[in-house]
């Protein structure tokens, strides 16, 4: 009889497997930069979206607006047809998932790198001041002038969060050191404006910059681009862009999207997924600076017990780095 139960409890598990397999319809939203960015949406399809398939044997489906209308179209078709949950991609998909979310209550959203607080809405954003205070303090080593750079793509909270990060690991590193700072513009549009960041990562290496970290979206590969043209190097974001530019991409301050995006089908499938805020950094593994192949011969074995020890640190809380969006100051 107790062999018959365990038979009969197995056989019950493998039935509700089956039955979370055959219900899952998980998709995605990118935002308008689209998935083939090389930088943020990309991450979400390389790490979640391509890895969920292989793993899990289920597509997911995808949507690419090719304006800010089209965001919110995007969620509203998906969500009629039953999809759940629906990842929005990025910051800018806050309003399109409020008012979508609001009129399919039985729908789940998860939004990545914004909050909207919404009962069938998963919020997830990072620690990326974090991730930048350790690329920060790579760049301040690697300098060989003592004046490394930032270059931002939209002039937003979020990413003074990267700059202030940034500013705070290269002082650590190097009291007396110059950072250097310029945003793109103030529309999205300055996440895809590759000859500006040429333009401004010139000017900061002709100021005797020779580290430069891009948190841009796609303007970042016209500053990659310049820095390896110049013999400097640059600092990719947000997916491991080390091998844009092989031997001039010093590192790159990943932030793992994309695992948070496979995460959250993954909970849905299990049962697990639930709303509110995740708050994400170095503690929980989603947030790095990349080592690998096309950086190893920049990165000296100091170096690398360098941010090694910072980061043992930053997470055992001997070591606070400043959030820009708690108090929208960088105080340094």
């Amino acid at each position: 009889m107790k062999k018959l139960t365990t038979t009969l409890s197995a056989v019950a598990l493998s039935i509700a497997s089956f039955t979370a397999l055959a219900d899952a319809k998980p998709a995605v939203v990118y935002d308008t930069a689209g998935k083939f960015d090389k930088s943020f949406n990309e991450a979400v399809f390389r790490n979640g979206v391509e890895v969920f398939k292989k793993d899990k044997g289920i597509d997911v489906r995808e949507f690419e607006p090719q304006n800010e209308a089209q965001r919110e179209q995007g969620l509203r078709r998906l969500a009629s047809r039953g999809f759940s949950p629906i990842v929005a991609v990025g910051f800018n998909m806050a309003s399109a998932v409020e008012k979508v979310a609001t009129e399919y209550p039985d729908i789940k959203f998860t939004i990545i790198d914004m909050v909207v607080d919404k009962p069938n809405v998963q919020s997830i954003v990072y620690k990326e001041h974090e991730g930048s205070f350790l690329v920060g303090a790579l760049a301040a080593k690697a300098s060989k002038t003592n004046t490394v750079g930032f270059v931002g793509g939209m002039d937003i909270p979020l990413i003074r969060k990267f700059a202030c990060g940034y500013k705070q690991g290269a002082v650590y590193a190097s009291s007396d050191i110059t950072v250097l700072e310029n945003m793109t513009g103030s529309t999205p549009a300055a996440f895809a404006d590759p000859a500006k960041g040429s333009e401004l990562a010139k000017s900061q290496m002709s100021k005797d910059a020779d580290v430069i970290f891009a948190a841009a979206g796609g303007t970042g590969l016209g500053v990659y681009q310049a820095a390896a043209d110049a013999g400097k190097y640059a600092i990719g974001v947000d997916s491991n862009q080390n091998h844009l530019q092989s031997g001039s991409m010093l590192t790159s301050m990943v932030k793992k999207v994309g695992v948070s995006a496979y995460g959250s089908w993954e909970e849905a499938m299990e049962g697990t997924w639930e709303p509110g805020i995740k708050v994400l950094g170095l503690k929980e593994g989603a947030v790095e600076w990349a080592y690998d192949e096309h950086n190893k011969p920049l990165i000296t074995a100091e170096m690398e017990a360098y941010a090694a020890e910072l980061q043992q640190k930053i997470i055992a809380g001997e070591i606070v780095v400043h959030d820009y969006m708690a108090d929208n100051t960088c105080n340094i």
